[in-house]
């Protein structure tokens, strides 16, 4: 098949251009092109995602900070796929493809944050946490695309189940290495169409997040609250969890974030979820909540620097750093007031920012002395997470080129019991 580059450029120039997530471009695109077919479709959004991927490697070697799309598609697929100049011009590059590659092959060493291909805000950032070796071994992982994890829905299948019914239909998976509830495939297939997915015994979401769930330990016949449930993938698990009892609230800011909840728990045969749209943290309708809830998790909103892999275009916007760390930090202080004595909170991110993690986690600790730090080591062994993964001691920290699923950070505050 002889694929043509100017699907790759015009998709990247809308996304590289325009203000809504690189995903929302490729749905709206592939909408208003349905000649293509899925393989097509699936070579534009990977040499796409490639090229946001390694947006700065293509500025370095054309050595000019603005080059077109169509340039930055064919330096990508020479540098990193190893397309030659015919395979180039076949594919429909107008320019000269021949110069194009011997510019790739015979490009100087590459600086640091080059390779990386990060913003140097973010490189920055991780250096001074990680060092350099490190971050570029994290940088590395991020510039690789993600494998599909599904998440299996205990309320209507096991494990073994689920990947049965996989492997039935031509897809294969494998366990998962850390959560007891994944499956993980290493690439990508239309499982919205397998017949485990429509009767909701599988759901799409990284192994990282399933963890996030799990440190909950959402009791069953409990009051659970998901404090920013998007569109609410960890609160189906919390659900399941609670093997469809008690009441677990979603709340979000979003009303269209919330009503993609409404067909997944149809799905996945849950009942007790009640969604709430809220003005703010603090809206009136929460604080009614104040004092009742045995559980509550905190996905706080954030840079998402953990989720590169599958959002590579993110790192390219402009971020407030601040702004993200003052609204966690009061959203902390919001939620905390909603749980009973001897309550849990699990604060989380998708960050790999201490700025976003444990510098929201400290300083909560230190004024609220009702509060304490619960070990996430503990919690994760007793739901079957071996402890020779290292994840974390105190808190819960997963890196892409260590565990090889998305950056999450974790952290579970208990608040105390009340004495007479």
């Amino acid at each position: 098949m002889i694929y043509k580059l100017n699907n790759c450029s015009e998709l990247l120039d809308s996304i590289i251009r325009g203000r809504q997530a690189a995903d929302q471009h490729m749905q709206s695109y592939f909408r208003a092109h349905p000649q293509l077919g899925a393989r097509e479709r699936g070579f534009v959004a990977e040499t796409v995602y490639g090229c946001l991927r390694r947006k700065r490697l293509a500025e370095h070697i054309l050595n000019n900070p603005q080059p077109s799309s169509v340039e930055r598609v064919a330096v990508y697929l020479a540098a990193i796929q190893g397309w030659s100049a015919r395979a180039l011009l076949d594919a429909g590059f107008s320019g000269d493809a021949a110069a194009l590659v011997t510019k790739v092959r015979n490009a100087p060493a590459l600086p640091e944050t080059v390779r990386a291909d990060l913003p140097d805000w973010l490189y920055e950032r991780l250096v001074m946490q990680l060092g350099v070796e490190e971050t570029q071994q994290l940088a590395a992982a991020l510039n690789q695309p993600a494998p599909v994890d599904l998440r299996v829905n205990t309320l209507k299948a096991k494990r073994e189940q689920a990947a049965a019914l996989l492997a039935e239909e031509g897809y294969s998976a494998e366990f998962t290495p850390l959560s007891p509830l994944g499956l993980r495939r290493a690439e990508r297939a239309p499982l919205f169409k397998t017949r485990a997915f429509k009767q909701g015994w599988i759901e799409v979401q990284d192994e990282g997040s399933q963890l996030l769930a799990l440190l909950v330990e959402p009791p069953r016949r409990g009051m659970v609250m998901d404090f920013c449930a998007g569109s609410g993938g960890k609160t189906l698990a919390l659900g399941a969890l609670m093997t469809n009892t008690g009441t677990l609230y979603a709340l979000d800011t979003s009303a269209k974030r919330l009503e993609k909840i409404k067909p997944r728990l149809v799905r996945a045969g849950l009942d007790n979820v009640r969604t709430l749209v809220i003005e703010h943290e603090r809206d009136r309708r929460v604080q009614r909540l104040r004092g009742k809830i045995d559980r509550v998790l905190v996905d706080a909103p954030c840079s998402g620097a953990g989720t590169l892999r599958r959002n590579p275009d993110i790192k390219w916007r402009d971020f407030d750093v601040a702004a993200f760390t003052s609204l966690q930090a009061r959203i902390l202080d919001a939620a905390a007031e909603l749980l009973k004595p001897g309550g849990r909170l699990v604060y989380a991110t998708c960050s790999l920012l201490r700025e976003e993690n444990e510098d929201i986690v400290t300083p909560f600790l230190a004024v609220h002395p009702a509060f304490h730090l619960v070990p996430v080591n503990g919690v994760l062994a007793r739901k079957g997470v071996a402890a020779q993964h290292s994840l974390g001691t105190d808190f819960l920290r997963l890196y892409p080129h260590r565990h090889h699923t998305d950056g999450f950070f974790a952290a579970i505050l208990e608040r105390g019991a009340e004495t007479a």
